[in-house]
């Protein structure tokens, strides 16, 4: 079953073109936050994006950008502003096709069958992990928040990677060494430490001065907005 991220704050489209995808298999989600549609784009890990100019807070072309910052997934505009101009600009921020409002719910089906015929074979579509609005790129090694991106070392990736994959979770120290180094038994107990601290460093600077706790006697976790 295909993924389909909807990003349309018509709320009757929405429903309409849900009701009519679903009849065909597809799994359709609608956006939630449209200030934050990167959330909700990385926690349901579609495999197309059916993307709206008219917006809220941001419009299509905006996310296009962000979302092909992270993942190759086809973006197919759905839009009344259909001259010429937004579609070029639409094909030009990395969109794959444009359909133009009002439009025939049949031939919206039979472009996203053309699309998802053409696309996959790609393997992995976003490749991305969040966690509270913070984005991790697996593809690049990178950090997203707030519409800012930091670079991470290896090490500070492999670090965040694990945390984000067991987030909620403490992660022992043991188990962290062992998957950074292959085997704890050859790296001093500090080496973790050390690159704990250069990355919390790293992440004050983002504006997430706790997302990395410490678990006495247990190992580290991601947590935000958490009171001690």
């Amino acid at each position: 079953m295909y993924r389909i991220l909807l990003i349309e704050d018509d709320k009757i489209i929405e429903e309409q073109v849900r009701a009519h995808l679903e009849k065909w298999g597809y799994h359709v989600e609608g956006v939630r936050d449209f200030a934050n549609v990167l959330a909700d784009f990385a926690g349901f890990d579609p495999q197309l994006v059916l993307l709206d100019i008219g917006l809220p807070f941001y419009n299509g072309y905006y996310w296009c950008g962000e979302i092909r910052r992270l993942s190759k997934v086809p973006i197919l505009f759905l839009s009344s502003a259909s001259d010429n101009m937004n579609i070029v600009m639409a094909m030009n921020m990395g969109g794959d096709d444009f359909i133009a409002k009002p439009f025939d719910l049949d031939v919206l089906s039979a472009k996203i069958q053309a699309i998802l015929r053409r696309t996959y074979s790609f393997q992995g579509q976003s490749a991305v992990l969040e966690y509270e609005g913070v984005l991790l790129n697996l593809a690049d090694m990178s950090l997203l928040y707030q519409g800012r991106k930091w670079e991470l070392s290896k090490n500070e990736f492999k670090i965040l990677q694990i945390l984000f994959e067991n987030a909620g979770n403490a992660v022992s120290r043991e188990s962290m060494m062992k998957r950074l180094w292959d085997s704890e038994c050859f790296v001093d107990d500090n080496t973790l430490t050390v690159n704990v601290n250069r990355l919390r460093k790293k992440m004050e600077e983002a504006g997430l001065k706790d997302l990395i706790r410490t678990r006495k006697n247990v190992g580290y976790q991601l947590c935000r907005n958490e009171k001690d």
